[in-house]
């Protein structure tokens, strides 16, 4: 198996064929060449003009070969998966349609600390994107945000994967007859809860050592995963002691 590839490296496409060639024998740079001109990646170029990849770009090469080789999807699925997961959507198997992504969960059904990462390259989704992806009425995204639930750039977004997760499932709680004014107060603890963190976090982000923000970073993603896995057993406590 390959290391990944470091998220500052750029590889030349001979580079990329070495890495991919173990788990995709038959991939070659000619195939690379016209998934390129295809308009399905799009590394950079040098100065000179030769190709630059990312581990972006190699890991979206990766999900193009392995959707050809194990699903057997044509073209067309494939550019329209790329696209949903550009926009922080979950893609579909062929025919069906693009859906939020779902937590990264344990075992137990807690949160892990990838639950937490945030992914830098991360399209923004438009309201009307946000509507379709998140399954719910324009009435409601109204709600949503007139609550505080999720907040969007501008009247019409830019939206991130964030807010459309939380959409999602306010929708999935209002079938239940919750409204988002009955979830202001989720709202309230969760920015208390990252009011504490930052009190926590604020000297290592002031750390000047070359690690201080992989560090920082990855202590806000543990305070997190403790925090929710926390609620999650306070609730399961509170609903046992009521039967």
């Amino acid at each position: 198996m390959t290391s990944p590839v470091p998220a500052h490296a750029r590889l030349s496409i001979g580079e990329v064929l070495a890495e991919l060639r173990a788990e995709f024998p038959d991939v070659t740079i000619s195939k690379i060449r016209y998934l390129e001109a295809e308009g399905l990646l799009e590394p950079e170029r040098s100065r000179s003009g030769y190709r630059k990849f990312s581990s972006r770009d190699v890991e979206r090469l990766r999900y193009i070969l392995t959707a050809q080789r194990d699903s057997f999807f044509p073209l067309k699925v494939i550019r329209e998966n790329l696209e949903a997961r550009d926009h922080g959507l979950q893609p579909g198997d062929e025919g069906s349609r693009p859906v939020a992504p779902r937590v990264v969960l344990a075992d137990d059904g807690a949160p892990t600390a990838d639950s937490f990462r945030t992914d830098p390259h991360e399209r923004r989704l438009t309201r009307a994107q946000l509507v379709k992806g998140a399954e719910i009425s324009d009435g409601l995204l109204d709600q949503i945000e007139q609550y505080g639930l999720i907040r969007g750039r501008g009247p019409n977004g830019p939206y991130d994967g964030s807010s459309l997760a939380i959409a999602r499932t306010v929708g999935e709680l209002a079938a239940f007859g919750l409204e988002p004014r009955h979830l202001r107060a989720f709202k309230t603890a969760a920015d208390r809860e990252v009011g504490l963190f930052e009190q926590i976090v604020s000297p290592l982000h002031r750390q000047r050592d070359p690690g201080a923000s992989a560090r920082a970073e990855e202590t806000e993603q543990q305070l997190a995963r403790l925090s929710v896995s926390l609620h999650t057993m306070l609730v399961r406590a509170g609903l046992r002691h009521r039967r």
